[in-house]
């Protein structure tokens, strides 16, 4: 009769638990950790994966109560994780997810939570390493040198402060959207392409931006000039300009681009390769 009593009590308090329900405080809580400590201990071991679990401990403690499913918790998260910073993060949210759903009696298991972070790291380091790295931040840069070589203070305060609160509100939204959406909307995100487009409009954005910048701040003319009968002709003047100014810039920025194609040219050695073009036109008065 005692044990029917127990059981009754243990299936009275299982109905009557309570769900628990991570806040916005929770999320950010888990968003600074990670945005102060994603590579404080970064290693070749594990790569990201003790600041992923670092980032893990507050939404763990408060949805396990048990010290063992904490302990298991935070063991489940140590495994191999490397993604970019900033656009990865949807994976946190979406792990952050799961947890929740987990905490509160879903059929979630370590497996699951772990395909998720492994399957969606490699996509979004990719895709996180071209926006941010290929578009964003050279766009600022620039944005920043060519503001900054007018003396005025904001171009490299652009660099220096506004880059990184830019990089940080990135990393912020996909963090809450990723928990927003969960493990299987994120897949379905990806898999529908919208990440493509995306990647396509940045990449026109950036290639736009820049050809206006090289238009601006890449320099050269030539010298050459030389007589047709009484006739002085001028080689930049009476041909490269008339055929299109600022001709020569852009066949030195496709040249570079051209090198920079090459696998066995780093781009040290294309700069090496300007410095000695310029340096041996100079000197022969060819520039």
């Amino acid at each position: 009769m005692s044990d029917e009593i127990v059981t009754a009590k243990a299936e009275q308090g299982a109905e009557t638990k309570q769900p628990v329900k991570l806040t916005k405080k929770d999320v950010n809580h888990s968003y600074w950790i990670w945005q102060f400590f994603s590579h404080a201990n970064y290693n070749y071991e594990r790569m990201q994966g003790g600041s992923f679990a670092a980032s893990m401990a507050p939404i763990i403690d408060k949805l396990y109560p048990e010290k063992e499913d904490r302990i298991h918790a935070l063991k489940r998260h140590l495994v191999f994780f490397n993604t970019n910073p900033n656009f990865g993060t949807l994976i946190h949210g979406a792990v952050i997810a799961m947890e929740e759903q987990k905490a509160n009696g879903a059929d979630i298991n370590d497996e699951a939570i772990n395909s998720v972070k492994t399957g969606l790291m490699g996509p979004l380091a990719g895709i996180g390493d071209t926006l941010d790295q290929g578009i964003i931040i050279p766009i600022i840069v620039a944005l920043g040198i060519s503001i900054g070589t007018t003396g005025n203070l904001f171009g490299p305060l652009l660099v220096l402060i506004g880059l990184p609160i830019i990089l940080m509100l990135i990393a912020h939204y996909f963090y809450v959207k990723g928990y927003q959406l969960g493990g299987s909307a994120v897949t379905s995100v990806l898999a529908g392409g919208q990440m493509k487009r995306l990647i396509g409009a940045a990449s026109i954005m950036g290639c736009t931006v820049m050809g206006a910048l090289i238009s601006s701040y890449v320099s050269l003319s030539t010298t050459i000039s030389f007589s047709i009968g009484k006739e002085n002709f001028d080689l930049q003047k009476q041909l490269f300009d008339a055929i299109m100014p600022n001709l020569l810039p852009l066949l030195v920025t496709l040249g570079v681009y051209a090198l920079m194609q090459r696998k066995h040219l780093s781009s040290i050695k294309v700069m090496l390769i300007l410095m000695a073009v310029g340096f041996v036109g100079g000197v022969v008065g060819i520039f």
